[in-house]
């Protein structure tokens, strides 16, 4: 099976100066409770799986056998988050990209450029290009979106053990239907965020 990726929009950022590139995403803006997770990959040339793309695209079976692959055969790797008080503080695409920083900080090996999935690639502390729809471009890319979405979705089932009534196991965070009815019936949880929840409860910023 050819793969969909290849390394042809990342090969189209590197220079002499520019040769090593981490992709960085993150998973959780748009759910309604738990930190935003993201993740930061240096990828080896030769890495390249068939299944490898955006996260979102895969199966979480096939997520979680890809997270272990990743984390095996990636020159360097590291998952970072931003907690639900810093999303409040500071608004989600922020804490997303603190993330994404803290991410970046966090690998042993410094490359010398990131890859960031989006169009908003703010404050790094190395040269950080923006790539929208990049999880489905680039591997280094895809790779990161994968290492996030796993983390947070195990961060989830974690607050289904805390907060069962909510049922975060099945909807992971996400504004389903009966996850909102969970909380106009019990209310916010720590976890929530509770900007995300002002049209539901109706209250006033």
């Amino acid at each position: 099976m050819a793969n969909a990726l290849d390394w042809v929009v990342e090969d189209g950022f590197r220079t002499d100066a520019l040769q090593v590139f981490c992709g960085c995403d993150e998973a959780g803006r748009g759910p309604l409770a738990g930190p935003v997770y993201a993740a930061a990959v240096i990828l080896p040339r030769d890495f390249l799986p068939a299944d490898l793309n955006d996260s979102k695209k895969l199966s979480p079976a096939k997520r979680e056998k890809l997270y272990e692959e990743i984390r095996a055969h990636a020159l360097d790797f590291a998952i970072a988050r931003a907690e639900v008080e810093e999303i409040e503080r500071i608004d989600i695409l922020n804490a997303a990209m603190l993330a994404m920083r803290r991410a970046v900080a966090g690998l042993k090996q410094m490359p010398d450029g990131a890859l960031v999935d989006g169009p908003i690639a703010r404050e790094f502390p190395l040269p950080a290009f923006p790539v929208v729809g990049g999880d489905g471009k680039c591997p280094s890319i895809a790779a990161a979106s994968i290492l996030a979405k796993v983390e947070r979705d195990r961060d989830c089932m974690e607050l289904d053990r805390l907060y069962p009534q909510y049922g975060f196991a099945s909807h992971k965070g996400y504004a389903t239907k009966a996850h909102r009815e969970a909380i106009l019936r019990y209310g916010p949880c720590p976890a929530h965020r509770r900007s995300f929840l002002r049209k539901l409860l109706g209250e006033q910023p």
